[in-house]
């Protein structure tokens, strides 16, 4: 079988394990995130659609608030590429007990299909060793909900594990940031909430932040030495956080 995709991809020490200190977890490399206009325009200039781009983004957004609606209504959704479903999450402690969103949480779930499963041998992966020994973020857990890498609480806990992420040094830049991707706000976590300042992992509350999608930085000057960087360096997680 033919390979027609490559992914590059970095390795980073597994601080995510313990049974073994000298494993290494991949990490892809993504030069950039793709909108719907990015790959409807793709799909008319490289696959050679029979539309417009902006015909076949169109009818895509009506086609992903329709799926919105009907996840909402508690439909499954299969396309042959993903399933979705929600799912509600938190303990009932009766049977009679009602639901409380204070207590608990509808998520939205997404996994592969058969479709995007079958692509998967056509893909070439490509190691490029171990990464700059510089920081990373590598996992972002929303304690209320339980979810990797998705949802923010606002007002409760996140796990963020990674490498040499912990806050050090005296210049003003450094700290925790939550950055709006659609105004590019920056909003600086208070030092007190940062509940947990170590090296591999943080433990902060999240601020009172809006509805939105958001970008997780950390700007330190820590390293694994007593020495202390004479600049800030950003570590900037390459997934988009979502406020409900």
């Amino acid at each position: 079988m033919p390979i027609l995709h490559k992914i590059k991809a970095y390795l980073y020490d597994n601080l995510l394990t313990k049974d073994n200190p000298n494993d290494f977890i991949a990490r892809t490399i993504s030069e950039r995130s793709l909108s719907v206009k990015d790959i409807c325009e793709t799909a008319v200039n490289r696959g050679g659609a029979d539309v417009t781009a902006a015909a076949m983004e169109h009818a895509t957004e009506l086609f992903l608030k329709e799926m919105a609606y009907q996840l909402c209504d508690g439909y499954s959704i299969n396309t042959g590429y993903f399933t979705a479903g929600t799912q509600i999450r938190g303990v009932f402690d009766s049977p009679t007990e009602t639901f409380n969103s204070q207590k608990h949480s509808i998520l939205f779930q997404f996994n592969q299909g058969e479709k995007l499963r079958a692509e998967i041998p056509n893909i070439e992966i490509n190691i490029l060793g171990v990464a700059d020994a510089t920081s990373a973020i590598l996992q972002v857990k929303d304690v209320k909900t339980g979810t990797i890498n998705d949802l923010l609480t606002p007002g409760h806990a996140i796990k963020i594990s990674g490498s040499k992420i912990k806050v050090a040094g005296d210049d003003k830049a450094n700290g925790i940031y939550f950055v709006n991707t659609d105004t590019d706000d920056r909003i600086q976590v208070e030092l007190s909430d940062v509940v947990n300042n170590n090296p591999s992992e943080l433990i902060i509350i999240v601020p009172t932040l809006s509805a939105g999608t958001y970008r997780l930085e950390v700007v330190t000057q820590f390293t694994s030495n007593s020495i202390l960087l004479k600049e800030p360096r950003t570590a900037a997680f390459d997934k988009i956080l979502t406020v409900a």
